[in-house]
């Protein structure tokens, strides 16, 4: 079963939930289309680290796209992060032997949530990132930093079972 990131609900609005996430490691590609980042991303979990361990892959991937506030249009440069398994700590964490890959450590916060099913396109994913914006907005809720996308299946799952997320920090 695959690790996924452990959360606890803090407060639902209508289909949109505020989330309240613990420290969590990831390993971060930038710059690179997600296809790109994710081969890089993946050879590191596959054994290419500077320990030649392989790390469990976890739920969910995400991904971070350049999305102007004025113009909600996705670009592709934004970055890709693995998820990293809870059982590494920064100490414990292998190194990346290809330095476009990063490690970070994201500490606690509060998520704003929309879940989606379906494929993620980008009109898909700018349709649902205006949607949680203008949720926040209108219940009064101040985000922080740029929306974000998390997928929690693999690429040869069905669209209409796959979970996808549009999430942004929000200050509560």
């Amino acid at each position: 079963m695959t690790e996924k990131i452990d959360y606890s609900i803090t407060r639902v609005v209508d289909n949109l939930e505020i989330r309240r996430y613990p420290d969590v490691i990831i390993a971060t590609v930038r710059g690179y289309s997600d296809n790109e980042a994710f081969g890089i991303l993946f050879d590191y979990i596959a054994g290419s680290n500077k320990s030649k361990k392989k790390i469990e892959m976890t739920a969910p991937v995400i991904s971070s796209e350049k999305i102007p506030m004025t113009v909600p249009v996705v670009s592709r440069t934004g970055s890709f992060s693995f998820v990293l398994p809870s059982s590494y700590s920064m100490n414990t964490v292998p190194e990346p032997s290809d330095a476009r890959a990063r490690i970070e450590e994201i500490k606690s916060r509060s998520v704003a949530v929309i879940r989606f099913r379906g494929y993620t396109s980008d009109e898909n994913v700018k349709s649902k990132v205006i949607m949680l914006l203008d949720k926040l907005r209108k219940n009064g809720i101040d985000s922080q930093g740029e929306p974000f996308l998390m997928r929690y299946n693999p690429p040869f799952t069905p669209g209409f079972l796959r979970r996808n997320e549009v999430g942004v920090e929000v200050s509560i």
